[in-house]
């Protein structure tokens, strides 16, 4: 599945191609693209302009405006598509993508070929590139939300509970670090950390491989309770995981799956700079050490027997 470099590089792409421009049509090709929107989404797209792209953890979002928001042009917008200082914001709505285990949001020519999983195709009144919604094993989704006015950033109600993930400017390294502290999967069982990457409400985005990538990157072993960290072993791990991510974002994300491409239908190749995921026996980018794999919560785990040794307190 796509983590957030992944789903980030897909956002840069689609702000570029699809923000300001109003929707024509939207076209229904498969019912479970929209499932929760069946029969409505053409309606509710319809005559309605992109404001912005914006992403949480692996969700996007694009800020829906109506015709009567837009008086003149889109400076001076907040990411409701109101204007800044206008006195009381009301709420909007966005339409919500979820790429799943195989979704493209493809941006392409008006005449191309209808692609064979083509599930969802957004026309525009500027006759321009299409937003086509490609997804093969049709796990991914469209939908139509209001947006949660309520938060310190307004995101789509269905995704309010998921915790902002660590590229945000809303979040809170301190926080963060209490709160994986306490982490428990279940008195008296302790959570291990990378169980507790993975937990969307305790941070977002952070998916099998990066968190393996981080890990290895702050010496940490998956099973190393999350109660035993230090605030400074916390911070070291949360600067790995952006440091990883920023880098998988330089080279367009990780392509181990050929369904995973950009808007412009391009494969990332931050897979060829992976440390130690998918890497099993062969040697530690560090110390030489082959790279052990072990299972994980019905997938699996790579690690460096030296650089990452297995705590004595783990729990089996």
């Amino acid at each position: 599945m796509p983590e957030l470099p992944e789903v980030e590089v897909v956002r840069r792409g689609l702000e570029r191609w699809v923000v300001g421009r109003t929707i024509a049509s939207a076209e229904v090709l498969h019912p479970r693209a929209v499932r929760r929107n069946a029969g409505s989404l053409p309606d509710r797209l319809k005559g309605r302009t992109a404001a912005s792209v914006e992403r949480r953890g692996k969700y996007l979002w694009l800020p829906l405006l109506d015709s009567e928001d837009i008086t003149a042009g889109l400076d001076g917008l907040d990411g409701l598509g109101r204007e800044v200082g206008a006195g009381e914001v009301a709420a909007g709505e966005a339409l919500i993508a979820h790429l799943g285990m195989s979704g493209q949001l493809l941006v392409v020519d008006p005449l191309t070929p209808t692609e064979k999983h083509l599930r969802v195709r957004l026309t525009f009144t500027d006759g321009g590139p299409e937003l086509r919604f490609v997804d093969q094993r049709t796990f991914g989704h469209l939908l139509v939300a209001p947006l949660a006015v309520r938060l310190p950033r307004p995101v789509p109600e269905p995704i309010a509970h998921i915790a902002a993930d660590p590229l945000e400017d809303v979040f809170d390294d301190e926080e963060f670090a209490t709160r994986l502290r306490l982490r428990r999967t279940g008195m008296p069982r302790r959570t291990e950390i990378k169980r507790a990457l993975l937990d969307q409400s305790l941070i977002s985005g952070v998916g099998n491989i990066y968190a393996d990538e981080a890990l290895w990157r702050a010496r940490l072993h998956w099973a190393r309770p999350t109660e035993t960290l230090t605030t400074t072993k916390i911070a070291e791990l949360l600067a790995a995981v952006r440091e990883v991510m920023a880098e998988a974002l330089e080279q367009g994300g990780t392509s181990f799956d050929s369904l995973y491409v950009n808007v412009n239908g391009e494969s990332g190749y931050f897979d060829r700079s992976l440390a130690v995921y998918g890497r099993r026996d062969r040697p530690c980018p560090r110390c030489g050490t082959p790279i052990r794999r072990e299972p994980f919560m019905n997938r699996s785990s790579y690690s460096c027997p030296k650089c990452q040794p297995r705590p004595r307190n783990a729990h089996p």
